[in-house]
């Protein structure tokens, strides 16, 4: 059978159309069906079920009228009697349809137009989601594109077959693009919006940088050196911390490539970005030192339930350490992922020798003893008069100058003013309302108990409700920084494990009248 021109026509539109939007032919023709279908029920009447099909082949158009097998009738124009469907296909049942053929129709001006509105949509739905089953695969890859068009700062980038947008605060500082820039960016995120899937890219993200180096890095690209962290101020400097697999391949190096080759290349790309290559290290004091290079460490001590370090260097290479606006201890925080306090030495000695008098006062007037006793005490490591009392009285005996008497009589003293200061936090503590059941949580002392009271925590169940930051304190990130969180107990020296068990001995009688759990035989 000889087909006509226009049925040819409809098809080769269909092809035409699938591969402009670079989507399945059959999505077009389905829609030109549903377009069909609309305006059949603006001619025929909308209380018609009717279907259109088209012909993939011959591109020819089927109209059909559904009717569906009932034993009343309420609506001729959508059901059809039992005796009336078995004349037509005597195996009809009840609940089945029967398809009766409609003569082809002429489309009006309205209905065409009706029908090309329908098809344009559904075109531009399959293509929109399209593009966003494309991209959201896409996340954490560098794309490049053409500049479209800026619009408030934002800039829109052509990437051939979908747009995305660089927003202004995702752009390098002093950075500008015009209409026809080649650029490329990082894509971060992809999501569905009413108007269209959104490929939102970057030029300011740490990972933009990271894609970089594998690009023009072998070594990376085929995962001997892998990157481990990243930190930049965008535009300005950066921080990158590496490690390499193979032992003979020196992973600083390969980034830095011959006579800067490779770095360069991607500084040229960031619009002159300053970059650090830092070598990784599994030790957290190692990484944190080498992170703060060029400056030099005299010496590091490490808090790590809070990852916390504090950093002593040399007076002359404070201002190197800390950098312009401190921009070097941020960047190094920010890339091992510890709070940094930089000392000079100074400051260091300084503050060494104001504990060390504050100690020595301490057990002076605890112990009643001279100064050069209280002095022999803090040098040999005591820091509280506790540590005094309880240790091991061979221990105190083994100081300079001490025998089994002198001990004997120091640790005397100190339980004996340990003994008055805990009666005189019980009193503070009775005073302030701390319930005795809550004093009996195993852990907490006197003096915690009147910090407690003090901070409104007065009974068991109000310290059972505490979280273990809120205790003794913690970290948080505000605004790209981390911020330190306050605790009841801050200051009291406990860790994190120890915290948590005291907080579940107090939630202990919650649990204490709940029925045993049924043991199955």
């Amino acid at each position: 059978m000889a087909v006509s021109a226009n049925r040819l026509e409809l098809l080769q539109i269909a092809d035409a159309v699938a591969r402009e939007k670079v989507i399945e032919r059959d999505v077009v023709i389905e829609a030109m069906e549903d377009a069909i279908q609309k305006a059949a029920r603006s001619r025929y009447g909308s209380e018609n079920e009717i279907r259109a099909e088209i012909d993939r082949k011959t591109g020819e158009i089927r109209l059909a009228r559904l009717l569906e097998v009932a034993d009343e009738v309420e609506s001729d124009a959508r059901q059809i009697s039992l005796v009336d469907a078995k004349v037509r296909n005597p195996a009809a049942e009840i609940g089945d349809f029967i398809s009766e053929a409609l003569p082809p129709m002429d489309f009006g001006r309205i209905a065409a137009q009706t029908a090309k509105q329908v098809i344009v949509q559904k075109v531009r739905d399959a293509e929109r989601e399209r593009q966003y089953q494309e991209y959201k695969d896409r996340i954490g890859e560098i794309v490049h594109g053409v500049v479209k068009r800026v619009e408030y700062g934002n800039v829109v980038v052509d990437l051939g077959r979908a747009e995305g947008i660089v927003r202004r605060d995702e752009l390098l500082p002093r950075e500008s693009f015009r209409n026809g820039d080649r650029v490329r960016a990082y894509i971060y995120d992809v999501r569905r919006e009413l108007r269209g899937p959104q490929i939102f890219l970057s030029r300011t993200h740490p990972q933009f940088m990271a894609k970089l180096f594998a690009q023009e890095v072998p070594e990376i690209y085929d995962g001997i050196i892998e990157i481990k962290a990243v930190a930049r101020d965008p535009g300005s400097r950066a921080k990158i911390a590496v490690i390499s697999r193979d032992s003979s391949i020196d992973p600083v190096g390969a980034c830095v490539g011959m006579r800067g080759s490779r770095v360069q290349a991607v500084v040229a790309e960031l619009q002159g970005e300053k970059i650090d290559i830092i070598q990784w290290s599994p030790d957290n004091a190692t990484f944190i030192v080498n992170a703060l290079a060029p400056a030099e460490v005299v010496k590091v001590v490490l808090d790590e339930d809070a990852e916390r370090i504090e950093v002593v260097v040399p007076d002359d290479q404070l201002s190197l350490a800390i950098g312009r606006r401190g921009q070097n201890v941020r960047l190094a925080s920010q890339l091992t992922s510890w709070d940094i306090d930089i000392l000079t030495e100074a400051e260091e000695s300084e503050r060494r020798q104001a504990e060390f008098k504050s100690r020595t006062e301490l057990f002076q007037n605890a112990l009643d003893v001279d100064e050069m006793i209280a002095q022999l005490l803090t040098s040999e490591g005591f820091r509280t008069v506790e540590d005094i009392a309880y240790v091991a009285l061979d221990e105190l005996a083994e100081v300079e100058g001490f025998d089994a008497d002198t001990a004997s009589e120091l640790q005397l003293r100190a339980r004996d003013y340990l003994a008055e200061m805990n009666a005189a936090l019980n009193a503070r503590r009775v005073e302030l309302g701390v319930t005795d059941d809550l004093a009996e949580v195993a852990g907490l002392n006197p003096k915690m108990l009147v910090a407690l009271g003090e901070k409104g925590i007065k009974t068991r169940d109000d310290f059972a409700d505490l979280s273990t930051d809120e205790l003794i304190g913690g970290t948080d990130t505000v605004g790209g920084e981390r911020v330190k969180i306050e605790g009841v107990l801050d200051g009291f020296d406990l860790d994190r494990e120890t915290a948590e068990a005291m907080i579940m001995a107090a939630r202990a009688h919650w649990f204490a009248d709940e029925p045993a759990e049924p043991v199955e035989e």
